[in-house]
């Protein structure tokens, strides 16, 4: 076998015939070469969260009119390094009455609940970790980790500030769990499978073709549960100082801040999967597994730089907007949407490629502008409930300014 079509093959068969050489069980020799191969995916993932550490702080000088990093190395490369070892030496506190166990585990978990997500990423056809048949849940699954990390570092912080930091983000993070796993179902259900591998491989057609307003949903709930502008309520300077994570220091707020970085780049590769086509790319992805890796990488990044984008772009909204917005508007959609798909596919499965792209289209403009007219409506009707209210307040005072004159 070509080492250039299946490396991951090539090389475990000539590592496990070197060990079995050696003595060792063959059964214990795939289990070792199956945590070398987790602890390679792990090294490369910290290697690559450093390069977007720099890689951020270049794109918000941009958009800020700033310089950025252009100090420490050639176009301010080493600059995280830097960061990395100030953040080492960095004095490890923990306050005074919290429950260390806790304290100490919420960073590992934060992190933990990133990395196993590049589990079931299919970086090549045949390149991928577990090529489970419902790797949508998966991703559910594996973000209540993330969500578990950050209510346990605000409770065990002892700190008011920090407790209401991680209520107000895991408020929003359960909540918009519901319309992300409710469009999830779209690439199912176009594709026949809940796995990441066959999404890919069943997406002759971009699915963000033919469910753009699906795309969309899933991209606005996963800034949502990254905690990200302007859904970044746990992190409210004014009122909060800095959220859940305030009486973490050194490497331990290190790992929240990476875990973060990463997992923007990890949502913007599945956001690439499920309607991007993942690693392909007219064909491209049968040259060579390494080239499928650049493709959904390169999609990945462009995600990444989209939720950058919005990030530095809009401002923090009100916690009680947000869940307004996600309850009334976007949950009720992503459900109305999931029905209409699988009731276009069931009614089209059999037309012509031109007539099913052309209906799929046509469903998500008209329900997202049904959508948008009902919102509308409801707005204004909101703001003429307000300015009602307002006017007689108004002339009450005028009445007092007339009487005082």
């Amino acid at each position: 076998m070509n080492f250039w079509s299946d490396p991951l093959k090539v090389a475990a068969d000539w590592l496990t015939g070197i060990l079995v050489g050696w003595g060792m069980n063959a059964v214990v020799a795939h289990i070792l070469l199956a945590f070398l191969g987790i602890l390679m995916l792990a090294s490369i993932l910290m290697v690559l969260d450093i390069f977007l550490v720099w890689l951020e702080r270049k794109v918000v000088a941009r958009f800020q009119d700033r310089l950025g990093p252009n100090r420490v190395g050639p176009f301010g490369l080493i600059q995280p390094f830097a960061d990395i070892i100030k953040l080492l030496i960095k004095e490890d506190t923990t306050p005074d009455g919290a429950d260390r166990v806790v304290y100490n585990i919420a960073p590992l978990l934060s992190m933990m609940s990133v990395l196993i997500l590049w589990a079931i990423v299919p970086l090549a056809p045949v390149l991928l970790g577990v090529d489970l048949n419902s790797g949508a849940l998966f991703l559910i699954a594996a973000g209540a980790i993330g969500t578990l990390s950050i209510i346990m570092a605000g409770w065990a912080s002892n700190n008011k500030f920090s407790v209401i930091g991680a209520f107000r983000q895991v408020a929003v993070m359960v909540s918009f769990e519901i319309p992300m796993l409710a469009v999830l179902l779209i690439p199912t259900i176009f594709a026949g499978s809940m796995g990441m591998n066959t999404i890919i491989q069943k997406q002759d057609i971009w699915y963000f073709l033919l469910s753009p307003l699906g795309a969309l949903i899933f991209l606005i709930a996963a800034i949502a549960e990254l905690g990200r502008a302007p859904f970044d309520l746990a992190e409210g300077e004014s009122e909060l100082v800095a959220g859940y994570n305030t009486e973490y220091s050194g490497m331990k707020f290190g790992m929240f801040y990476a875990g973060e970085l990463l997992h923007a780049f990890t949502f913007g590769g599945f956001w690439a999967i499920l309607f991007f086509g993942g690693y392909r790319f007219f064909g491209l992805e049968k040259v060579s597994p390494f080239l499928s890796i650049a493709i959904i990488l390169f999609k990945a990044l462009i995600g990444y730089w989209i939720i950058m984008w919005i990030k530095y772009t809009m401002m923090r909204i009100r916690i009680d907007q947000m869940l307004a917005f996600n309850w009334k508007f976007l949950t009720p959609i992503a459900f109305v949407l999931v029905m209409v798909t699988a009731l276009m596919n069931a009614l089209l499965r059999d037309a012509s490629s031109w007539l099913y792209i052309t209906g799929m289209i046509l469903s998500n403009i008209i329900l997202g502008w049904v959508s948008l007219e009902i919102a509308r409506l409801v707005s204004k009707k909101e703001r003429e409930r307000v300015e009602g209210l307002k006017q007689p307040a108004l002339s009450k005072a005028e009445g007092v300014v007339e009487a005082h004159h």
